[in-house]
């Protein structure tokens, strides 16, 4: 199938490439999958899935999957160091507006397992891995992608469109020059994951817990088998003194002191930017998830987002391809899940970092004041869930054409 032009080509295999190629295979539309790595990356990297994410992935029948592999979180909240719980949200206040009223915290790399499975007993859809793309062309009948295989040799594969989904660093965003606007925060987020049960030593603490402080906030997110802290880190510092075995074990007992030690599984730190594409549409290649937008990880948004993007994405392809829409019907896409990622998810996980990085006690009593007035309101401990778990963007932009 690699040297025909019927077919869509996807750039990157994580999980929103992954599930851009299960929706087109399953529409009966030849896809072939491009990823650089054939390994899984076996950390954590996103954990969380929405109530709207899981409703999505339901069609690939994985999401009893995900519950099976990950833990069901029907809770989250904010806390203080000092005060302990602020806000506890209650996710089955969702029921009747999702099928899954609750969180998964799982790892994203099981959704791409399952997706894998799923993909490589699909005839319409072919992976290639080990295989870089190097740039990107097109005319009015198709895509000219240039790619480098692992002996080295290089080829220009032809296709009808072409879904970029290879991450930040988007090697097809780059060669179309599309603009990648937004900032870069000022601190790094030091990721550490360790099997200290917290649950045992924090009274009444969610599978996810925002817990704000003015000196330092931290997170603190359940996996099946972990618990992920995640820190602000000042970013004068080097690698080696942020990842500094010492260095971060400090840290850690300064979450919950632990005679005993910490037993640090991975760490990871990263710079955060939040960042929206300029466009998401260029003729006939599309971008999606942090090929379009990334945004800090404080409220799980960026794989959710991503995936929703190829949801809608696709369901605006398989119309064009089937013949029954315009090539411009593509563009709505663009203007629905843009505005998505401006006005949901970038909006909200701003404000979540605000949230957290306060240090004013007046602001930060403020805070603290406002959610315990939505938790206590029924109906507006419903809005905040609807917005936060993803369900009440997907509904708002079927009104945007």
């Amino acid at each position: 199938m690699s040297n025909t032009e019927d077919r869509v080509i996807i750039v990157g295999a994580g999980p929103v490439g992954l599930v851009a190629a299960a929706c087109l295979g399953k529409a009966g539309i030849r896809t072939t999958i491009l990823e650089l790595h054939h390994e899984l990356p076996l950390d954590l990297r996103a954990s969380t899935f929405h109530s709207a994410t899981l409703d999505l992935l339901d069609q690939f029948g994985v999401t009893p999957r995900l519950i099976e592999r990950g833990l069901i979180a029907p809770h989250w909240q904010f806390r203080d160091r000092q005060e302990g719980v602020i806000a506890t949200f209650d996710l089955s206040i969702l029921e009747g507006e999702t099928a899954h009223p609750y969180r998964i915290q799982c790892e994203q790399w099981k959704l791409s397992e399952e997706l894998r499975a799923i993909l490589e007993a699909d005839e319409n859809v072919e992976l290639m891995y080990e295989t870089e793309a190097l740039g990107v062309t097109q005319d009015d009948s198709g895509v000219q992608l240039r790619v480098r295989h692992p002996d080295g040799s290089e080829e220009t594969m032809r296709c009808k469109y072409l879904i970029a989904a290879d991450g930040a660093r988007s090697v097809i965003r780059k060669a179309l020059d599309v603009p990648f606007e937004g900032q870069t925060l000022p601190e790094i987020f030091l990721s550490m994951s360790t099997t200290f049960p917290f649950e045992k030593h924090f009274d009444d603490l969610a599978t996810i817990a925002y817990i704000t402080d003015p000196s330092e906030w931290v997170v603190l997110l359940r996996t099946p088998s972990l618990w992920r802290v995640l820190l602000p880190t000042d970013s004068n510092l080097t690698l080696e003194q942020i990842k500094h075995p010492d260095a971060m074990q400090a840290r850690l007992q300064a979450v919950c002191p632990n005679p005993a030690g910490y037993e640090i599984v991975h760490a990871t730190d990263y710079r955060v930017n939040e960042r929206v594409a300029r466009n998401y549409v260029h003729g006939r290649i599309f971008l999606a998830g942090d090929a379009a937008h990334v945004n800090n990880p404080l409220g799980g948004m960026g794989m959710n987002g991503g995936i929703q993007d190829v949801f809608n994405l696709t369901s605006k392809l398989i119309e064009v391809w089937n013949g029954r829409a315009p090539l411009e019907l593509m563009g709505r896409y663009e203007r629905q899940r843009r505005k998505a990622a401006l006005d949901a998810v970038q909006a909200q996980t701003l404000r979540n970092r605000r949230i957290m990085n306060e240090t004013d006690p007046a602001a930060r009593r403020a805070y603290h004041d406002e959610l315990r007035a939505v938790v206590a309101d029924p109906v507006k401990h419903k809005d905040y869930l609807m917005r936060s778990s993803m369900i009440q963007s997907l509904r708002d932009l079927e009104s945007v054409e």
